[in-house]
């Protein structure tokens, strides 16, 4: 593949434009979850294992076709490797999904913030990653930031949260072993084989608790899968034109997206509470994803820090 010239400007629009798409994904799923779409109606709630399968089906038909049209080379994929990847990932993506229909979506995408911390951690075990002073003190002002969202004073700790915080930890589980599959497959087929297997698992899983979906729900399902290979895309060509450092900041932009779409779709907005637990997650995600860039520029990700 031709490497792309440095675009910095282009990549953070196709970054803001991925966050765009991926908060809509939350927004639809939730609308699913609750059964309605503001003021439209679009029938019985749908359970999360059935939107997560929907959101892994209309993914797949979408990628199949840029493959297609790309005629995208092939090789044998690592499947012991693809399998698990795509285990957490679709677990997170239910559990992410459910949370959603729970609480506000900036919440639920806030919390969602935690899977680099989470893949922080599980680095030392997995990857032998040695983890310092400054990384230790992110994670721990995120984590900060969740206990704020849990809101521990009410009467009981919020479900949402408690899903969301689950979620987190399964994408950051996803992210050691993309970082195992990167060095060993193009990302199109790291896409391709991800998506097929969480079709598999997905239909598995929701064959339990599937219904026939209405039209509106079929609109919406089919719009899970085709943005969120959308917001794929964009970011995948986003790291072609820049940093992974420069891009991470503008990526945030999701968490806005996602309590833009809440207050206009669902009129929620979000309390005192909200705007602290995310403020202070981002603050300690964004610390963390700073140390990162510099140990990677001094090339000391493998010391401690």
């Amino acid at each position: 593949m031709t490497p792309r010239a440095p675009n910095p400007p282009l990549a953070a629009l196709l970054t803001l434009l991925a966050a765009a798409f991926v908060a809509g994904t939350t927004l639809l799923a939730k609308a699913l979850g609750t059964g309605s779409f503001g003021t439209w109606d679009l029938g019985p709630p749908l359970h999360p294992l059935q939107i997560s399968q929907g959101r892994f089906l209309f993914a797949l038909i979408a990628i199949l076709a840029f493959v297609a049209l790309a005629q995208t080379r092939l090789e044998r994929p690592h499947l012991p490797l693809h399998v698990a990847r795509s285990a957490f990932g679709w677990g997170g993506v239910t559990l992410m999904f459910a949370a959603a229909a729970f609480i506000p979506l900036s919440d639920a995408t806030a919390i969602s913030f935690l899977n680099p911390v989470f893949a922080m951690m599980l680095a030392i075990p997995f990857l032998g990653e040695r983890v310092g002073r400054v990384r230790w003190s992110a994670a721990v002002i995120a984590l900060v930031g969740v206990l704020i969202l849990t809101r521990p004073g009410a009467a009981a700790i919020e479900l949402g949260a408690v899903l969301a915080l689950a979620a987190a930890m399964m994408f950051g589980a996803e992210i050691i072993l993309i970082k195992r599959l990167a060095g060993r497959e193009s990302p199109p087929q790291i896409l391709l084989v991800n998506n097929l297997i969480g079709v598999c698992l997905s239909t598995l899983a929701a064959s339990f608790v599937w219904i026939w979906p209405t039209a509106a729900q079929w609109a919406a399902l089919a719009g899970i899968g085709f943005l969120m290979a959308a917001a794929q895309a964009c970011f995948v060509n986003a790291m072609a034109r820049a940093d992974a450092s420069f891009i991470a900041p503008f990526f945030y932009a999701t968490l806005v997206f996602a309590a833009l779409y809440d207050a206009v779709i669902f009129g929620v907005r979000p309390d005192a509470i909200s705007v602290t637990g995310a403020v202070v997650i981002l603050f300690g995600a964004g610390l963390l994803a700073w140390r990162e860039a510099g140990l990677k520029r001094t090339g000391q990700c493998s010391q401690s820090s």
